[in-house]
């Protein structure tokens, strides 16, 4: 085992850090392996890329990227956003608690965590600044919040992690329902302490609430939740498998975003377009991944690996907060899917050999994946509403104000390891 841990952290090492492409140096480290640690079997490699690329679950990726990139430039998240504001405007926080509720509700199409989160701070930003808001508050509700795009249904992290464990796509996308709720209250309990503490962070409205005028609003937004119900609810029912159901949604999406939202065909064009490039670039990284997999699978590290721990006895919980520490150290280096697709290969053999069940494992790496977002130097959520604050709130200060978000989705994990039934009671009553 010595060559092979040799060969495998000294080849990504030195591949990933000469600034090759992630894809690029997990295949080539994966082609070293089965070269000189396996007996030359790279043949090997060209059957697993070949059967993943054609996987039918697979299949349903583009479709939920074109989907989020639709709904990301249709403005629906306007629609959203207006509806969902009076909701807590006499709340302490008030705008800031309805960032978290639209990337929640958001969330439920996308499917992803960046998609989300420059959606709604797209529109939230440039107005909650108008009004006084603490700039670098607003950016952290908006990167935390981003971060439930990966955990509400259907998520693009649980979608790749079923698909390449053969897991429940739908049993994945109901687990992490409960979960991703949960931590969005979580996100608002901190906002309200926070601004009763210090109100200056968020300027009270004192516009009278209107019930009847709120509970217009939110009837109006039934073309979004009709498009929700068109996606959860086929994969939940049994109607449609998960790609089946990626296509009702794409469809759907299309309808709602012309006649709700502003898409036109050459919005839609660049819609198409932007989920080519981010396909191409998910798929190329999954490619390689897959051929390091077979390498990894066929020399037999993860069972080395588990022998290693039982003859350690080290017990379940230790091994998970190793996991858990390496998934944060890790974080600060590789985005969240990337690091997901380059782990897989051994922590999900490895956890699952000693026990934990899959479907929580997948929310639990998720929610790990999900504090990489947040993470510098590489926290794509952060540089994304760096952005859209057209650089008024730096990383450094967008990172730091991020820091409870973080520490609360880290809170997450250790309620789940010692709750798993808050994942897996819903998969479990209704599949």
């Amino acid at each position: 085992m010595t060559a092979f841990w040799g060969l495998l952290l000294g080849g990504l090492t030195v591949l990933a850090g000469s600034g090759l492409a992630l894809g690029a140096a997990l295949g080539l480290t994966g082609f070293l392996l089965l070269q000189f640690a396996a007996g030359g079997a790279t043949f090997v490699a060209v059957d697993a890329v070949w059967n993943v690329l054609n996987s039918f679950t697979l299949s349903a990726i583009p479709l939920f990227i074109m989907l989020g990139e639709i709904m990301l430039r249709s403005g629906v998240s306007e629609r959203i956003y207006s509806a969902l504001s009076p909701l807590f405007r006499r709340v302490p926080g008030g705008l800031l608690h309805t960032n978290i509720a639209v990337c929640t509700v958001f969330g439920a199409v996308s499917g992803s965590s960046l998609s989300t989160a420059a959606a709604v701070g797209s529109v939230a930003y440039p107005e909650m600044s108008a009004r006084g808001y603490d700039r670098q508050m607003v950016v952290a509700s908006l990167a935390g919040g981003g971060t439930l795009g990966l955990l509400i249904p259907p998520s693009l992290s649980l979608l790749i992690y079923g698909a390449l464990t053969e897991t429940s796509i739908g049993r994945l996308f109901i687990a992490g329902i409960v979960p991703g709720l949960l931590i969005a209250l979580m996100f608002m309990g901190y906002i309200l302490l926070r601004c009763l503490a210090s109100p200056d962070l968020a300027p009270r409205d004192e516009t009278p609430v209107r019930p009847f005028r709120v509970l217009a609003d939110l009837l109006g937004l039934w073309p979004f939740l009709l498009l929700i119900f068109a996606i959860m609810g086929s994969i939940v029912f049994g109607i449609a498998t998960p790609t089946e159901a990626a296509g009702i949604g794409v469809l759907a999406t299309i309808i709602v975003g012309r006649l709700w939202g502003s898409l036109t065909l050459r919005t839609l064009a660049g819609s198409i377009y932007g989920a080519v490039l981010l396909y191409a670039s998910i798929g190329f990284v999954v490619v390689g991944a897959t051929i390091l997999a077979q390498a990894v699978s066929l020399l037999g590290a993860p069972q080395a690996i588990l022998e290693s721990v039982r003859a350690f006895d080290l017990g379940p919980l230790t091994v998970l907060a190793l996991v858990v520490l390496v998934y944060l150290a890790l974080g600060c280096f590789f985005d969240g899917l990337s690091l997901m697709i380059m782990t897989l290969p051994i922590v999900f053999p490895l956890l699952t050999g000693i026990g934990y069940d899959p479907v929580w494992l997948g929310v639990i790496i998720t929610i790990m994946i999900e504090i990489g977002q947040v993470t510098p130097p590489v926290g794509l959520n952060l540089s994304v509403l760096v952005s859209v604050t057209k650089e008024e709130v730096t990383l450094g200060g967008a990172a730091l104000a991020t820091t409870p978000y973080w520490l609360l989705l880290l809170l997450g994990v250790a309620i789940l390891a010692a709750a798993p039934q808050l994942a897996l009671w819903l998969p479990g009553a209704l599949m």
